[in-house]
């Protein structure tokens, strides 16, 4: 059971070229246009003033929520600190990960993981993780931008949040395979789309409107098989007024694909 040769859009970023051959496996014709590019802050106050809190003694637990995200801020404090500086006094607190990317980094810096937060790992995992917990200072490594829903969940809980931007999301430079993604998208040549986060399509749909074509772009996606890699992703499209079809059983790029490719081959089987 595959895609069928049908051709699949992916905005995905990071791991594109790893994308693009997932669809080929599993049978699709791939169009990978990334939608966002993750930029460090540069001379990122705000990590450096988290470092000096946390030598302090001002906070009972840092919270992971991404791999990339928790190298970056290492790399911001060591231009200033020595790296076992940070290391040892993350080893003084507790230490939640938002999934195994960010616990595989703590245990390359030797650093314990306290609570590992299960799947799908979206805020509401975090948040039910935290629950009983007793650490009440928390100091939270964002990505991208603010999670509103985390911070306020965690202020529910009668916990204080002190947020550690470390990167930003904005478009690619290169926008021509995002032009060429549109144009596809308008004629109608894409049967699948994926999605893997949820600022996929805010950024793809800014693109757009740009050019006067948001409304078409969202009629398209409503047109086709939408699948989205989990809850948050699904939140985000039907934000923006894409419903999605599908949901793979663990937030996993493979699965999703592989997934997907299954449900798209039922649907089209009846």
């Amino acid at each position: 059971m595959s895609f069928a040769h049908a051709s699949v859009l992916s905005f995905e970023s990071r791991r594109a070229a790893e994308m693009a051959e997932l669809i080929r496996r599993n049978g699709g014709e791939p169009l990978v246009a990334p939608a966002l590019i993750e930029v460090p802050l540069e001379q990122n106050q705000a990590a450096l003033d988290f470092a000096s809190r946390l030598y302090a003694g001002e906070f009972d637990a840092v919270v992971f929520q991404t791999g990339t995200g928790a190298r970056l801020l290492q790399r911001a404090i060591a231009a200033r600190d020595p790296e076992e500086r940070f290391f040892e006094a993350l080893r003084s607190v507790a230490t939640v990960c938002r999934g195994p990317k960010p616990a595989a980094v703590l245990r390359e810096w030797q650093v314990p993981v306290s609570v590992l937060v299960p799947e799908p790992a979206t805020w509401r995992e975090v948040l039910a993780a935290m629950e009983t917990r007793l650490e009440k200072s928390l100091a939270v490594q964002e990505y991208g931008r603010a999670n509103r829903e985390l911070i306020e969940g965690f202020t529910r809980q009668g916990k204080t949040v002190s947020s550690i931007p470390v990167y930003r999301w904005k478009l690619p430079e290169d926008t021509s395979l995002l032009a060429q993604a549109l144009d596809d998208l308008l004629a109608g040549k894409f049967q699948v789309t994926l999605f893997t986060t949820g600022v996929q399509i805010e950024h793809f749909l800014e693109f757009a409107a740009g050019r006067g074509e948001r409304d078409r772009a969202l009629a398209a996606f409503n047109g086709m098989f939408v699948a989205s890699i989990g809850p948050d992703c699904s939140q985000s499209l039907r934000a923006s007024g894409v419903a999605p079809a599908y949901e793979p059983s663990h937030p996993k790029m493979g699965i999703l694909v592989r997934e997907a490719a299954l449900k798209f081959s039922e649907l089209n089987s009846v």
